[in-house]
């Protein structure tokens, strides 16, 4: 059987994208093979078709981190799903989620949430555990300051924070200020006219989703025992307080994400879902760093 999938021959800009016939995938050991009913766009995708990452090798290969669907078939040693489960989760091979079918570590998977349709499910994995694994040490009372706090993951690492009771501050534009409130954010700052050294001190910890110039000017605003944790680049290593995160694939960290979504205390903010013959739009939309939440894909049939 041949299914539909988004590929690359070559390495480069949002033209290289094309909707391909290949052979369906087949589950490995440890693997089930999920129907995708949607995924979602992170900027690594971006990254990963432009080769500004290489983590996939050469091309050719298909895009798409976050899986939501129905598994289809179960590989050798799955024990947690049975074909018919509705599940969600991180893929990472390079046989992405930009397709009809994919194989995904069952290991990397959980039981989506029956609260959530797969659209919502689907944006969560890479952002909400990104969001989650780096702020797991924040405690009730903290000072916490999110640059970039409306976007992918930083609406979800504001909520993170807010459910472990920190006192939550945001870096975002004058138009998002309005939604990072309803999320329950204690202060928003205006990075465009505002400087935030100068109104947010004595905090516990920085997560630092922009990169650039704002890890080092984030420490000047940090206690001497505090955290600057950084999900972009290497930009203050110098300094003992600097963290580099990277988020880790974990159906148990999944688990911990399906446990707030139930409680009620994270929400995904979907700001577009587009079908993936539109794929090459999205990720030029993600490049351009003005995406609210999160952009989501759906197969050609369901578009």
């Amino acid at each position: 059987m041949s299914v539909k999938a988004i590929s690359q021959k070559t390495l480069g800009g949002p033209d290289v994208l094309e909707t391909v016939e290949v052979p369906a995938p087949r589950p490995g050991t440890g693997e089930v093979l999920v129907r995708v009913a949607a995924t979602s766009v992170n900027a690594a995708d971006w990254k990963l078709r432009a080769g500004v990452v290489d983590k996939l090798g050469p091309p050719p290969f298909t895009l798409g981190l976050d899986v939501s669907g129905t598994v289809t078939e179960v590989g050798a040693d799955v024990t947690r799903f049975r074909v018919g489960d509705e599940v969600y989760g991180m893929v990472l091979s390079r046989s992405g989620a930009y397709a009809e079918y994919t194989a995904a570590p069952a290991d990397f998977l959980d039981h989506k949430p029956s609260s959530i349709d797969h659209v919502h499910a689907a944006a969560l994995p890479t952002a909400a555990l990104t969001a989650v694994q780096a702020l797991r040490e924040v405690r009730a009372g903290q000072r916490v300051l999110v640059h970039a706090a409306a976007g992918g993951v930083g609406h979800l690492a504001v909520q993170a924070a807010k459910a472990r009771g920190a006192y939550v501050l945001g870096t975002a534009r004058a138009v998002n200020h309005d939604f990072l409130r309803a999320l329950g954010i204690d202060e928003v700052i205006d990075y465009t006219t505002t400087d935030f050294t100068t109104v947010a001190t004595d905090l516990d910890v920085v997560f630092d989703l922009v990169g650039g110039e704002y890890g080092p000017r984030s420490l000047s605003v940090l206690r001497p025992n505090g955290r600057l944790i950084d999900a972009q680049r290497e930009d203050a290593l110098t300094d003992p307080r600097f963290h580099r995160h990277f988020v880790t694939p974990s159906g148990e960290g999944l688990r911990e994400v399906s446990e707030l979504v139930r409680r009620g205390q994270l929400r995904v903010h979907i700001e577009r879902v587009l079908p993936m013959a539109d794929a090459a739009a999205a990720l030029d939309l993600s490049e351009s760093g003005r995406v609210r939440g999160k952009i989501v894909l759906i197969p050609w049939d369901a578009a």
